[in-house]
């Protein structure tokens, strides 16, 4: 009896367990004739003063659209930063004007490249927690979306 109940259990954890894991993916946020999908932050350890953010903008229009900035309570301002490799040395600067959306193409900032950089953070991003950010777009306008924050290590699956 002891052997079936505690079977009964294991099954009903792993049942919950993959509820849990299974969330949905939430469904992409408009702005014009943007789509935004897939946001997240990186946790931050405590006294850092800098984060990044990720997300993926396909723009459905005829005519092209930038995003020119973010916004976050959390961080005095909000840039988009590209990161690149010279000559085995990593650098990293504000997109002059604004990233790029050409119509018809999907633009992904993601680790390594293309990204939102807070700066002057007020507080940490701690693993779990969803922060409002709000993109501004030379076109589309601004829109603010939850972004949440995914662990230091790790990032979601685009």
């Amino acid at each position: 009896m002891l052997k079936a109940l505690c079977g009964i259990a294991a099954f009903v954890a792993s049942l919950c367990l993959g509820a849990a894991m299974a969330q949905p993916t939430p469904a992409p946020t408009r702005a014009g004739a943007l789509q935004i999908e897939a946001p997240w932050l990186r946790a931050t350890p405590g006294g850092a003063k800098v984060g990044a953010g990720y997300l993926r903008i396909t723009n459905t229009g005829a005519e092209a659209d930038r995003l020119t900035g973010a916004s976050m309570p959390l961080s005095a301002r909000g840039e988009v930063h590209e990161m690149t490799m010279q000559n085995g040395v990593m650098h990293m600067a504000a997109v002059g004007g604004g990233l790029l959306i050409p119509p018809g193409k999907t633009v992904e900032l993601k680790p390594g490249g293309f990204h939102l950089m807070f700066l002057d953070l007020k507080g940490s991003l701690k693993e779990g927690q969803s922060v409002d950010v709000t993109l501004t777009f030379e076109k589309a306008g601004s829109v603010t979306i939850p972004f949440p924050v995914q662990g230091l290590g790790g990032a979601p699956h685009m």
